[in-house]
């Protein structure tokens, strides 16, 4: 890591004090959650398998960020940093939420290699187990998994009423608690208004073109991953207003290339590693920059009849992927993470940027992860 300052803590206590703060309100919800019946405090029990084995990706680039920006002697020092824990926790309830809602819309029952919480749910009901698809020899197959997606559908709505709850709780002044909560607002807006164009495009309601792409993945991935968390350590630190402009146009370059790079993982990376289905996105007909690039060469013709198929086997899946790289699609897409890397470091190494060096060393640190990433 390349952080320096000696107000940054390492990233495993970062790591505990989050998940301390995690299990707290995931335990006070599920003990609250008990007189309704096992059933309903099963989906707070399984939310909190899944949230607690989490990366943590976003608070900690909140508190990274944070540790980062802080100024020396502030008074209330540690009551500060306690509460920028809780509004980093709170972000990673949203981000539960929203992949919660991801799968129901997706129709998924695994994540990373294991069965996700409608996947639970299903096996739970009397589906395949591991939260595999019901075969039809098993009774009312639909309803059971209807049921699941319910789940999943209202515990995402439990986790969106717990975020909103703990940024309008938080020990903070008003005009500053008013300012996290429209960055919130902000931002669950932009992430479903690209949700929306994800699925407008894998539908055939929208025009699938390279610049609309680009804009959904900039809505559903940058605006929550990077630029909320950014953007909400610069305001728990006291940051001046353009030092969170600079920040917010940093994360939007590195949110546009993750966004990038998870497409290009799932469709060429290696399945042990990201624990997906390596022809998801194929089989689904998702449009992404891969396909927007495909469509416009001569090999699209042989790729078409293939594209968005359910029952596509691994045979011709990987004739097709053979296709899409040859065809020159793989490597448009790495040139423009590297083009969205590019105009990052720009950015960071302007004379005119206003980001701290410690804030911009937390940065650097994660953009090496990303050109790394395998899963």
């Amino acid at each position: 890591m390349t952080v320096t300052s000696s107000t940054v803590r390492s990233r495993s206590d970062l790591c505990t004090a989050i998940e301390h703060e995690l299990n707290g309100l995931i335990s006070a919800r599920t003990r609250a959650a008990a007189p309704y019946g096992p059933e309903f405090t099963r989906l707070w029990t399984l939310a909190g398998e899944n949230v607690l084995g989490g990366k943590f990706v976003r608070p900690l680039l909140l508190m990274e960020t944070y540790d980062a920006l802080r100024r020396p002697g502030t008074p209330r020092a540690e009551d500060q940093r306690r509460t920028a824990i809780s509004i980093a926790a709170a972000i990673e309830l949203l981000h539960y939420a929203f992949l919660l809602h991801d799968d129901v819309i997706d129709g998924d029952l695994v994540r990373r290699g294991k069965p996700n919480l409608i996947g639970s749910l299903l096996a739970a009901a009397g589906g395949i187990p591991g939260g595999g698809i019901p075969g039809s020899e098993q009774k009312h197959p639909h309803s059971r998994l209807h049921w699941a997606q319910t789940g999943g559908i209202l515990m995402g709505d439990m986790l969106l009423a717990g975020t909103h709850q703990a940024f309008a709780r938080a020990d903070l002044p008003h005009p500053l608690r008013v300012r996290l909560l429209d960055l919130l607002e902000h931002t669950i807006n932009e992430t479903v208004a690209g949700e929306q164009l994800d699925v407008g495009l894998g539908d055939g309601i929208i025009a699938p073109e390279l610049e609309t792409i680009l804009v959904m993945c900039g809505y559903k991935t940058a605006t929550y991953t990077f630029e909320l968390p950014l953007r909400a350590a610069a305001a728990l630190s006291g940051a001046e207003p353009s030092e969170e402009f600079s920040l917010a146009s940093a994360g939007r370059h590195l949110g546009l290339a993750f966004q990038l790079q998870d497409d290009l993982l799932s469709t060429f990376g290696d399945p042990r590693r990201h624990g997906k289905d390596p022809f998801s996105d194929l089989r689904e007909g998702k449009q992404t920059a891969i396909i927007a690039y495909a469509r416009m060469t001569g090999a699209w013709p042989g790729i078409e009849p293939w594209f968005g198929r359910p029952e596509l086997i691994i045979k011709d899946a990987e004739e097709v992927r053979r296709q899409l790289s040859e065809c020159g699609a793989e490597s448009f897409v790495q040139g423009l993470i590297d083009e969205q890397l590019r105009e990052f470091h720009g950015l960071l190494n302007s004379a005119t940027s206003e980001i701290p060096e410690n804030a911009r060393n937390v940065l650097i640190d994660l953009a090496a992860q990303l050109e790394g990433r395998q899963s």
